[in-house]
């Protein structure tokens, strides 16, 4: 049996990609490793990148290495700056991992004297040569930028330094139809609700278990997103339909810290169990598209160009902080494209 497996980074989070062809036997070997998942978007299974696994698969150990004393101390004063300037938690995990992966990499090698042609070598030698995607090429160009911005007497040119040209990958976006089909196929009134407020207001999923009820104001019918991606806060509208939704849902499930909560009273919903839910929804409305539950978020600010609403006002109900994220969408807008005439039509 052919199978091949590398680190990969699959909704920010790392992991080891495991790619093989339909195997039921290897199928039931690795849904008894802890955490194991299968990816329809990916078409691979995935496990969480820890040493045990890294052996299992054969994949190389290097970034699970320990850098130099002199890295060690490094990335904990890193760490530090991070946490002054207020960067979340996931932020800051994943910054930092970026670069104990690239001092491992010069572990025998002093960080002052590290320069521009290091990270050029580091990402062939180790990031190419290994097939890890553009994505944790860029988190790990992120990282090396801020930290050598940090540190004195440097080698490196910090305005020198490439990202990785961005894949221009246009979003998945679902019709209104698929979308009516999702949110319906529920008749438990929690999940039906959740579906339904990750669509009409565009958010994020942790921007969903984040909300507590205080921040639903059905006199204002907005919903107000606190803390989200970039610590900034936004608003979003709220549809009666959705406020009578959640009127009901609250009747029934009466949370009491978080708007969604878990099995255990204020506790935040589980982030896996959300995908769960799509995932049910999905089955019930016979739709066999690889839809994760940010679709539903590039559904709704398609669907909001399609019908009219300024680019503007979308970029602020997103909460993006560039015009140019929120232009992509014009991009998979079907609305003018829908009225140009084919010339095969003239044939």
């Amino acid at each position: 049996m052919k199978w091949s497996a590398k680190p990969i980074i699959h909704k920010e989070e790392k992991r080891i990609g495991v790619y093989f062809e339909k195997d039921a036997d290897l199928i039931a070997r690795i849904k008894k490793l802890e955490d194991a998942r299968w990816s329809q978007s990916l078409k691979a299974w995935h496990l969480p990148d820890t040493e045990e696994n890294r052996i299992l698969f054969k994949i190389p150990l290097q970034s699970l290495r320990l850098p130099s004393d002199e890295g060690l101390v490094q990335i904990a004063r890193f760490k530090q700056w991070l946490r002054s300037k207020r960067y979340s938690e996931n932020t800051i995990n994943t910054y930092s991992e970026a670069l104990k992966s690239f001092l491992v990499f010069y572990r025998d090698k002093a960080i002052c004297e590290i320069t521009n042609e290091d990270v050029i070598i580091y990402n062939n030698e180790y990031i190419l040569k290994n097939n890890l995607s553009s994505s944790y090429q860029n988190q790990i160009v992120n990282a090396i930028k801020l930290f050598f911005r940090t540190i004195l007497e440097t080698k490196i040119e910090i305005d020198k330094i490439h990202r990785p040209r961005r894949e221009k990958k246009l979003p998945n976006v679902l019709s209104k139809e698929e979308v009516k089909a999702i949110l319906n196929a529920h008749s438990n009134i929690k999940h039906k609700t959740i579906l339904s407020l990750i669509y009409s207001c565009g958010l994020r999923c942790g921007e969903l278990l984040a909300l507590q009820p205080f921040h639903i104001d059905s006199k204002r019918n907005l919903v107000l997103i606190k803390n989200a991606k970039g610590k900034k806060d936004r608003i979003a509208p709220l549809s009666r339909k959705i406020l009578e939704m959640l009127r009901e849902y609250y009747k029934v499930y009466k949370p009491t810290t978080y708007l969604f909560e878990g099995q255990i009273k204020g506790q935040p919903y589980d982030a896996r169990s959300l995908q769960l839910i799509l995932k049910h929804a999905l089955q019930k409305a016979g739709i066999t598209k690889p839809v994760t539950l940010h679709w539903l978020r590039h559904s709704f600010a398609t669907h909001l160009l399609e019908s009219g609403t300024d680019l503007r006002y979308i970029q602020e109900l997103l909460g993006h902080k560039s015009s140019k994220t929120t232009e992509i969408y014009t991009h998979v807008s079907t609305k003018n494209i829908q009225q140009i005439k084919s010339p095969f039509d003239d044939l």
